[in-house]
């Protein structure tokens, strides 16, 4: 896949929470998993390998601090953290809240659903309230 036709290196309907230079933390909307987040590696590269040591320690600094702030704020039962193999050249990570009463739980959330789930409402500041702490800690 060329940088011309790749989705990360040119998004459409992003909604940013937080970015630097190497990566960003995205929203995921219309989900059945509230407060499901992805943070995405800027440069067209594939795997964790392919960072540098300062490059994945930062990557993995990012994860955590918004898996972190999701539990704060969402207090799920358990989070999926993850970075699944797809076809797009840009590590990313999915950072999924997860609760006893959605579609897929005790399962994560990429396997199939188990029964209809509950989906939860987002606290109206989730946020703004995600950005702020992300700008912080960041």
């Amino acid at each position: 896949m060329s940088n011309a036709s790749c989705g990360y290196c040119h998004p459409e309907n992003e909604y940013v929470l937080w970015h630097d230079d190497q990566c960003r933390v995205l929203f995921v909307e219309q989900t059945d998993f509230t407060g499901w987040c992805r943070v995405v590696w800027n440069e067209h590269l594939a795997e964790l390998s392919d960072l540098d040591p300062q490059q994945r320690n930062r990557i993995m600094q990012v994860v955590a601090e918004v898996e972190k702030n999701i539990r704060q704020l969402l207090s799920p039962k358990k989070m999926n953290v993850a970075s699944l193999g797809t076809g797009l050249p840009h590590l990313h990570w999915h950072i999924i809240p997860r609760n006893e009463d959605d579609s897929h739980f005790p399962e994560p959330a990429w396997c199939q659903p188990l029964r209809q789930g509950v989906i939860r409402p987002l606290p109206e500041n989730f946020v703004d309230e995600m950005k702020t702490r992300l700008n912080a800690a960041l």
